[in-house]
């Protein structure tokens, strides 16, 4: 298991953390707020911004996913409507570099063997790799239509992509940058996600409501699995400690939890329109969902048989991506507008009510 496997599982379920004062309600709250005005806090049950970090690209075009270099301490920023990749410096909140040549960039994945960075080229279907030492690309692989979610397999070296409208995933070896094989489908293929406990990675065929199961080790398609009343699951984030996959159906604006021992739903859990990224963070045992209608929709995972919603917390629209820090907690997301005005930015936020997320 990588040093990047051990952080994703660090503390899943084993250390209770106090992030802040806030309790969080039991139950579900709607989305009846707005997002606060320029320099009004935001600040709700569950997170509170901390943060604003303006971005050098063109205000007003549309952000995609987002990743973490633990390694550097590095932000990864996808600006796909700028085909721009931001480096951003997590201990200063500096934008470090602006990559440019990645033209409608949507994928994101640190590869820690060699230093690299994958990114997804969807305006020329292509797979490019960054240099973080050069901090340039140096290479594009040729790929399916539509490149999208990246998945990293550490101790197999290899990336998996998914080519959402070419119905494929591409297999890369990251050793050599190549693309070793590509596994076809009979739907537009979602967010791929590695899982360093089952040693499989999972793929979202979002037009069957199916998840896929690939072993790394001969690249086929070992299983696939219905997905019971989720409609388009395309976003994906994965507890591997507790055997469960977080679903966002963007068909029926829920948010399916998927047991990976039995291959059930075991629970759907309403979110706010518009759901895209999905992310986990195993310490505070939380699920944040980006929805592109104006909210975070978040979501407690204390038991894994009764996970709750706690709140859509209101952002600007059109945000629909977010990542989380697993060591600090804090939720990183890239806003292209406020209150309706082309901006370009990146806002941080802290985690609130850890403890009591717990239900200590």
């Amino acid at each position: 298991m990588t040093k990047s496997d051990l952080r994703h599982l660090t503390t899943a379920g084993l250390v209770l953390l106090t992030i802040g004062g806030g309790v969080a309600p039991a139950g579900s709250v709607g989305p009846s707020r707005v997002a606060s005005r320029a320099g009004e806090p935001q600040v709700g049950p569950t997170l509170q911004r901390a943060a604003v970090v303006d971005l050098p690209g063109p205000p007003g075009r549309r952000f995609d996913y987002l990743t973490i270099d633990y390694d550097d301490h590095y932000l990864l920023s996808a600006h796909l409507g700028a085909g721009l990749l931001y480096v951003i410096d997590l201990r200063t909140n500096a934008v470090v570099k602006t990559i440019p040549g990645v033209p409608g960039i949507e994928g994101v994945a640190y590869i820690p063997e060699g230093r690299k960075v994958y990114t997804s080229n969807w305006y020329e279907n292509k797979i490019g790799i960054v240099d973080l030492t050069q901090m340039t690309v140096i290479q594009k692989l040729p790929t399916a239509d539509k490149p999208d979610g990246i998945a990293y397999a550490g101790p197999f070296h290899k990336a998996y992509v998914s080519d959402e409208r070419g119905k494929a995933e591409a297999v890369v070896d990251v050793r050599e940058d190549r693309v070793v094989k590509t596994l076809h489908f009979d739907s537009e293929t979602g967010v791929p996600q590695y899982d360093p406990v089952a040693r499989k990675v999972y793929v979202n065929l979002q037009d069957r409501n199916v998840l896929a199961v690939i072993d790394p080790v001969s690249d086929t398609v070992v299983s696939q699995y219905p997905v019971s009343g989720c409609a388009g699951n395309h976003g994906m984030a994965l507890d591997p400690e507790r055997h469960l996959a977080f679903l966002s159906c963007e068909g029926n604006d829920v948010l399916t939890v998927f047991n990976l021992d039995t291959h059930q739903a075991v629970a759907h859990l309403p979110m706010a329109k518009g759901a895209d990224v999905v992310q986990y963070d195993p310490g505070l045992r939380r699920i944040y969902v980006a929805c592109s209608s104006g909210f975070i929709s978040v979501f407690q995972a204390d038991d894994p048989a009764q996970v709750r919603k706690i709140e859509d917390f209101p952002v600007e629209r059109k945000v629909h991506s977010l990542a989380v820090d697993v060591e600090t907690h804090r939720v990183y997301a890239p806003e292209e507008e406020e209150q309706g005005r082309p901006v370009a930015r990146m806002v941080i936020f802290d985690a609130l009510g850890g403890a009591s997320a717990h239900g200590q």
